[in-house]
């Protein structure tokens, strides 16, 4: 009976993979060996593309709603989006703290990886039919966090169009933390270097020059407070950048694009998030709501 259940297990998992196989965005192994993304293409030429972070507190990935939901909702609606598989502690960090004594996967891993995503993309642009300056980054939770520090940590030239934040970690530093992705991107022997804290929260660093930002949040969320959002939409209006901050009072957490989950007015997030790309070349003015 145990192993009938294994098997029912694993075959939910199997149906949740894509089609399409992983693509190591990494020439050497070790652990970057399990580094890839996922693609999901449309057809034709020249059309925008999003590389989806799925999140899991720095410590592991939630690849069903946050990465490949997401992934075939933008397929569907002619926007090729390649989910990424970055570096996280991963599960046995988390129950172990082995990273006291050694330093497994900590920041800037989950960094290095999304910036080699983004290269690698615009690398095999004409390819897969998608415009090389047309590439953004969507991130849900420790997942917004990584999207976010694309654009304050990496030179402007490798910066993604626009980005998608969506009920992000955003501070390391505040007292609305999530300790638990602190933890996981910093490490167990870095956790509590406040210089470090510092220079990875996001609501200090926010460049005038930002590209557009959509930011979402669910006032109820019981994982990331929703504080987090709040700050970071406080930080890009003071730097005078275009984005869009919704934050609907339902919803809670990890939703992404599962129907499944949230709430009626959570869900409707995505159809906003269409409304945005539609107004990306639009005027220039900060909207907020």
């Amino acid at each position: 009976m145990r192993r009938f259940g294994a098997y029912i297990i694993i075959g939910v998992l199997l149906m949740c993979l894509p089609a399409r196989a992983q693509v190591n965005i990494w020439a050497d192994g070790g652990a970057k060996a399990n580094v890839g993304i996922w693609h999901f293409p449309v057809e034709g030429k020249g059309h925008k593309a999003i590389i989806v972070l799925p999140g899991g507190s720095y410590f592991w990935h939630d690849m069903d709603s946050e990465g490949f939901q997401v992934a075939r909702w933008l397929q569907r609606r002619g926007i090729a989006a390649f989910v990424l598989r970055y570096r996280t502690a991963y599960v046995p960090a988390f129950v172990t703290h082995f990273r006291l004594l050694f330093r497994g996967n900590r920041y800037p891993d989950p960094q290095d990886d999304l910036r080699q995503a983004l290269r690698y993309v615009r690398r095999h642009a004409a390819e897969w039919g998608v415009n090389a300056d047309s590439v953004g980054v969507m991130g849900f939770s420790a997942g917004g966090h990584l999207a976010m520090s694309a654009v304050e940590l990496f030179p402007r030239e490798e910066w993604p169009a626009f980005v998608a934040a969506i009920y992000p970690v955003v501070t390391m530093s505040a007292d609305c933390v999530h300790k638990r992705s602190r933890r996981g991107l910093l490490g167990d022997s870095r956790r509590h270097n406040t210089r470090l804290q510092d220079s990875l929260s996001l609501e200090r660093h926010v460049p005038r020059d930002c590209p557009p930002v959509f930011l979402l949040n669910c006032k109820d969320d019981p994982i990331v407070d929703y504080r987090n959002s709040v700050i970071l939409d406080s930080a890009l209006t003071a730097n005078g950048v275009r984005h869009v901050y919704i934050q609907y009072s339902t919803g809670g957490h990890g939703f992404g694009a599962n129907p499944a989950k949230g709430s009626d007015e959570s869900r409707g997030w995505l159809l906003r998030f269409e409304e945005f790309l539609r107004e990306l070349g639009g005027r220039p003015s900060t909207d907020r709501e």
